[in-house]
This record gives C-alpha cells, structure tokens and sequence, in this order.
C-alpha cells in the first residue's frame, strides 16, 4: 500500500497479527472445552468477526443493537446483546428478529424480565451477575437471581458475567484470582436456579485477561473477549501481550509546526484516537499513543500528549524533529484502547494490501 493515498485519519489493520491473536484465542478455548463467543464491539465488521469465529457464521457477543441488525442481516445467527435491555429497544429487537437470527438479551432486574415475559418477543434471555465490577448485574447470591428466572420461564437461557476489573492491574497472579472470582459468581448463580428446578442451558463469562489467565473454567460453557483481536497499549501496559501483537494502529499525518511552543500537531485527536488515558497507570508515557514510523512500526519515542476534537499535539525534545517530521508526513499511532479508538467514527478498516473492510457504527 501507498499511505500516502489515504485520507488521515484512518485505521489500517495488519491482518497477520489479527489472524494469529484470532487463532490463539481459540485454540486456547478449544483446549479447555469453552465456546468463544468473540465480542465483535470492537470490530464492528463482518470479515473481521469470521477470523474471530475460525469462519462459522454464530455466536457473537454485541453492544449494540446496531451491530446485531448488520450481523444478522450478513447471516450471523445466536447472537447475544450485551447490555441491559430497556423497553424502548423493543421494536428494534423485532426487526432483528424479523431476519430469522437469533437475538439473546440480557436483564439484571426482575422489572424488565417481566417486561420481557409480557412483551411479543420471544427472544431468550440471559440474567447477568456482577462478579466485581459493579457496572452491572446483580451479586451471585442475590435471591432475585431464582425471581427473575422464575419470571423468564421458557425463555431463560442462563447466565452471563463481566470482570471488566480485571482491566485495573498490570499483575497477573491477581488477573487469575479475579477469573477465579468471574467463574465462581457464574456458577453459583447458575446452581441457584438448578436447585430451584429450573434448566440453565449456559454460563458465560468473559473478558481477554481472565480467559486467558483463568486456572479452571469448570462450569462454564463459553466465554467472551474481544481486545485479544487487536490488542493496546492498555493491554500491553497490563503484561498481557507484547507490542507485535498490537494489530491496529491509526494512520494519521503531520498538520502543523508550532517551533516556539515545541510541539508537531496531528490530525489525529479525541475523536480519532479516544481520550482514555487507560494506559497511563502502569505506562507512564503512553500518552494518547505512541507514534510509529508507518512502513516499518518502528517506534519514533513520541507520544501524542494532548488531544482536542481533531488535533493531536505531540511535544518533540528538539527541533530536528521538524525536520524528521514535516508537514505531510505520516506516523501510525498505537492506539491506548482500541475499542474507543475503533468506535470513533472511522468507518472501515484499511489492510497494508490496498483491501478495506467495513465497518458499522453507532447504535
């Protein structure tokens, strides 16, 4: 590919690196007898999700109902919307379902169970415990838990949990007693409601670091994860992968010199990179992302230090950098979180072969 033809900012995706994080991962589920159920919120594309799959065309993890209609309407079937649904939403889950997929939602209150149970939609549904994060679910041992799986009926599917803390430490014996944590929330959850005599057909839990770092996943039928894909310097901060798995960078040229001030200003900023400082804690310097020389990802030892709405301003050490870095010039910027970086509005994914690959945004 010819950078130089792309219009700034973009994403370019290495497909290599896509391909063997894709393969690991499912080896490695494989191998401890889970289904993975990539999280495609990330992705956003239909090439992307059946490298992520080994090529079946099911099981999904989504955030959007959006993303679930594209997946749908591309043939996905048994796809599961991982947030909380509220009734507004209703008429967009028919429409989905109205493609002949199927759609899993999610609750966490026996309120919208019973929503679900009077409403028309016969879409299963999955309770969601909170295994420490505390940004959803209820506790394993909350006896609504049994009420809302009672309320469900025919339409209960089991239970799903979520250990985004796991994201909050760069140690990995912790990693592991939090996945332990994630495991044992689900499955007491899960024989709570067999003990009431009611079936659970599955126990899902998911996040990278604790896929990979849990010692047993005893009791679990499938797992979610959707970062190990590309990979970030939140990532990389937290031991949990190197720099040559990072599959995504941003491509983004230089736009102005302000010599006086010592700074190169990007048209790479907030809305094309995210404003998540994530990586900070445990990697001091990573700034808004670290810059890459675009054909050979070498590291410049620059960081974008602050971001506007358009404008990324980098701080150079010395001014031969205006001459290494003229305006015009391109840099590939490894991206803090890529998620929030990949949901920022750029549409499609450019590979190093001239291929582009779709995308789909917003909700």
């Amino acid at each position: 590919m010819t950078f130089a033809a792309l219009e700034t900012p973009c994403l370019i995706l290495d497909e290599g690196r896509l391909r063997a994080n894709a393969t690991r991962m499912l080896d490695h589920c494989a191998a401890r007898g889970v289904m993975l159920r990539p999280h495609a919120k990330t992705a956003k594309s239909v090439e992307v999700s059946l490298i992520a799959t080994g090529g079946r065309r099911s099981g999904l993890t989504v955030s959007t109902l959006k993303e679930a209609e594209h997946f749908a309407q591309a043939g996905f079937d048994d796809l599961l919307y991982a947030v909380g649904i509220t009734p507004n939403k209703f008429a967009h889950v028919a429409r989905i379902n109205a493609t002949g997929q199927r759609l899993t939602l999610i609750v966490d209150s026996l309120a919208m169970a019973r929503a679900i149970a009077q409403s028309d939609l016969p879409n299963p549904v999955m309770i969601e415990i909170d295994s420490g994060e505390h940004r959803g679910g209820l506790p394993f041992d909350d006896p609504a838990i049994v009420e809302i799986a009672r309320a469900l009926g025919a339409q209960l599917r089991g239970v799903m949990t979520h250990a985004g803390q796991s994201y909050a430490t760069d140690d990995i014996h912790d990693v592991r007693q939090m996945a332990e944590g994630e495991v044992h929330a689900a499955t007491t959850a899960a024989a709570a409601i067999r003990a009431a005599g009611m079936a659970v057909q599955d126990v899902s839990i998911g996040s990278t670091p604790t896929v990979i770092h849990a010692p047993s996943l005893d009791g679990v039928t499938e797992v979610r994860a959707g970062i190990y894909l590309f990979y970030d310097l939140c990532q990389y901060a937290r031991n949990i992968c190197t720099l040559d798995d990072i599959a995504m960078t941003v491509l983004s040229s230089v736009i102005g010199h302000n010599r006086a001030a010592g700074v190169i200003t990007l048209d790479a900023g907030a809305l094309a990179m995210s404003k998540d400082i994530g990586a900070q804690k445990h990697l001091p310097d990573a700034g808004y992302g670290w810059l890459c020389d675009p054909e050979t990802m070498e590291r410049l030892g620059l960081n974008i230090a602050v971001v506007h709405q358009e404008h990324g301003t980098v701080r150079v050490p010395d001014e031969s950098w205006f001459e290494r870095l003229p305006i015009g010039a391109m840099v590939r910027v490894l991206p803090v979180h890529a998620c929030l970086t990949a949901a920022g509005g750029h549409g499609k994914y450019h590979l190093p072969d001239g291929r582009v690959w779709d995308r789909v945004d917003g909700w």
